[in-house]
């Protein structure tokens, strides 16, 4: 394919990672390589700030900030859940990709590359496909990033390894508070994450095992239906050996009849979908309840995946060779594809970069296979171990100043708008 000349434009979308800015960095510093690509533009906010042809000018940056992206949590270029719908908002979607083309144009981006999960990557694949529809010469290639791990066809996916690593060592932490509290009359913890639909995070948590009886005691994941006697029966049998109890809930774990126990059907998220923050108490009363054990909660909340501070450097690595992948196949002549990780062996671990049609990612949820649990369904087996240690392996150097860690921030030159606001 020949060579293409124009701009590039990068932009982040959905909930960010302790390495989605690694990510960004590897895009900016690859793109910087090639002269075919000229001007390198970030879009603010995600697709809808690019429909707001909102857009900054990388090339003001300073070369030292975006080398500091890669140890920045947060998205650097700010994100969004705005999701174009042809299904359920024809016409709006009509119009929005009407707009998004104009600004396009209008700034001669010839490159795009989308840093997300699943909505992500289907509003990349619908920006491909358009393009093609339109004659418009645009090569698009997606940047793989969710905590969530759910993207299919990628062995894991960049932001998993550090937020596993963050909850296995908080897990630890908790235990030994746990543990020290503990008296002849029983205590429980109750420690929710993060995970709708995939119990990755949660399942992630089990490599706060050094031997076997170590907390986490059960780990409960969306993909394995809650047995409440069975539960109870656990929690009781561990108490009796322990004098206590370590639980990590993932917060879209089900009852037995498939409902989500932490869903509050008043208030809906960006996408319609309840809001889930109960699963923790929901188990806590039941626990108090029916075995009248003292019980507390925890909540990790945004920190689980802001922790730059304890991030994996295999992660952070994997991020950033992800965004230089992109970058590579689209000046290659390669467009429609998401950049997947593939694992070549575990022990020790290997990996490589490779690419998967945007078509075979887009809104497909992987889930955990059954037999990478116990039999039970309360613990992640050794299969799962296996799978998830080397992702955690090696730390990331943070910058620390007076203390703490010192992150970077963006200028965030504005580029000048040529199109009328939008509609």
């Amino acid at each position: 394919m020949s060579e293409l000349t124009g701009n590039l434009l990068v932009a982040q979308s959905g909930g960010p990672t302790a390495v989605i800015n690694a990510s960004l960095a590897g895009v900016i510093q690859e793109a910087g390589r090639h002269e075919c690509i000229e001007e390198i533009y970030g879009g603010l906010n995600g697709v809808l700030g690019i429909l707001n042809e909102e857009l900054i000018d990388i090339n003001e940056e300073r070369s030292r900030t975006i080398e500091g992206l890669k140890t920045t949590p947060g998205a650097a270029l700010g994100t969004c859940r705005y999701k174009i719908d042809f299904k359920k908002k024809p016409a709006a979607a009509a119009r929005d990709m009407d707009r998004l083309f104009e600004v396009l144009a209008a700034h001669n981006i010839r490159y795009f590359h989308y840093i997300g999960g699943n909505d992500s990557q289907d509003t990349a694949h619908k920006i491909h496909e358009q393009a093609l529809a339109r004659g418009y010469e645009l090569r698009v290639n997606g940047v793989p990033k969710t905590i969530d791990n759910d993207l299919p066809h990628t062995d894991h996916c960049p932001g998993y390894g550090s937020v596993i690593k963050y909850v296995g060592a908080t897990v630890m932490e908790i235990t030994t508070d746990v543990s020290a509290m503990a008296t002849d009359d029983g205590a429980c913890c109750v420690i929710e994450v993060m995970g709708r639909s995939a119990g990755w995070i949660a399942a992630g948590a089990v490599l706060a095992q050094r031997q076997p009886g170590d907390a986490p005691h059960l780990i409960l994941t969306p993909e394995i239906l809650l047995d409440e006697a069975a539960f109870l029966e656990k929690v009781r049998a561990v108490v009796a050996i322990n004098k206590y109890c370590v639980i990590v809930v993932g917060e879209g774990v089900r009852n037995a009849a498939g409902q989500e126990l932490g869903a509050d059907a008043s208030r809906l998220d960006a996408f319609g979908h309840p809001v889930l923050s109960g699963a923790a108490d929901h188990l806590a009363e039941v626990i108090t309840e029916k075995l009248k054990l003292k019980t507390r909660t925890v909540k990790l909340g945004y920190a689980q995946r802001a922790a730059a501070h304890f991030a994996s450097l295999t992660d952070a690595t994997e991020a950033a060779a992800c965004g230089v992948a992109a970058v590579r196949a689209a000046v290659e002549g390669k467009t429609g594809f998401m950049v997947k990780i593939v694992r070549e062996q575990s022990s020790p671990y290997q990996w490589t970069t490779g690419l998967q049609p945007l078509g075979d990612i887009a809104n497909v949820e992987r889930l955990i296979p059954r037999d990478w649990f116990t039999a039970d369904g309360f613990l992640p087996n050794e299969k799962f171990v296996e799978y998830a240690r080397p992702l955690i392996e090696g730390e990331v150097k943070v910058t620390i100043e007076g203390g703490l860690p010192r992150f970077v921030e963006l200028v965030k030159s504005r580029v000048e708008k040529k199109l009328p606001p939008r509609a």
